[in-house]
């Protein structure tokens, strides 16, 4: 009888633990889906700017028309990768990573030839937009670098004992990390030959 009560015991005790590791990895769960949801909300920010800036730059100036269509495409080709909250994975983040380099790659190019047009660059509309853009740009390291803290806060949940043995009863699976580009760990070569 005793030894019946004490199993009863030992169960209800498993069982808390149990709900109360799930509850943990749940909540850890989301704090990373909301996570990266500021992460793409960052770059619809810049993406938005993008479209505002381009058409500044071409009412301001007879533009180079290849370098406009280039960041013109390269948006589009940005806004068109998305990735649901419930799915993320290495590779979803690496091609949606790859898709904003080459965004701020265009968006780079433009700025370099907004050099060369001094009305445009005294544009009030055109400093505006580049400003927000700088500030955004900062925006999207701080959403990338809050990501990769809540996934630490939930990798150490799911790694650590007890709540590793209950992620696998559960199933719940790593996260990814936000990465630095390839090559971003070479210094800049600046170069103002015009």
């Amino acid at each position: 009888m005793r030894k019946n009560k004490l199993t009863r015991v030992g169960i209800i005790i498993l069982i808390l633990i149990g709900a109360f590791q799930f509850n943990g990895m749940v909540g850890l769960r989301n704090s990373v889906k909301t996570a990266w949801s500021k992460v793409e909300s960052s770059y619809q920010r810049r993406n938005d700017l993008i479209g505002n800036l381009v058409k500044t730059v071409q009412g301001a100036a007879d533009f180079e028309k290849s370098t406009l269509t280039e960041v013109i495409n390269a948006r589009a080709k940005a806004t068109q990768i998305s990735i649901d909250a419930n799915s993320i994975t290495p590779e979803n983040i690496a091609q949606f990573q790859q898709a904003q380099t080459g965004l701020k790659g265009a968006l780079s190019k433009l700025l370099v030839y907004v050099e060369r047009y001094p009305d445009l660059k005294a544009n009030k509309n055109f400093l505006e937009l580049q400003s927000q853009l700088e500030g955004t740009e900062n925006r999207i390291n701080v959403a990338r670098d809050r990501y990769n803290d809540e996934v630490n806060k939930y990798a150490n949940k799911i790694e650590k004992i007890p709540g590793v043995i209950f992620a696998k009863i559960f199933g719940f699976k790593d996260m990814p990390r936000f990465k630095s580009e390839e090559g971003s760990e070479k210094a800049v070569d600046v170069n103002f030959k015009f």
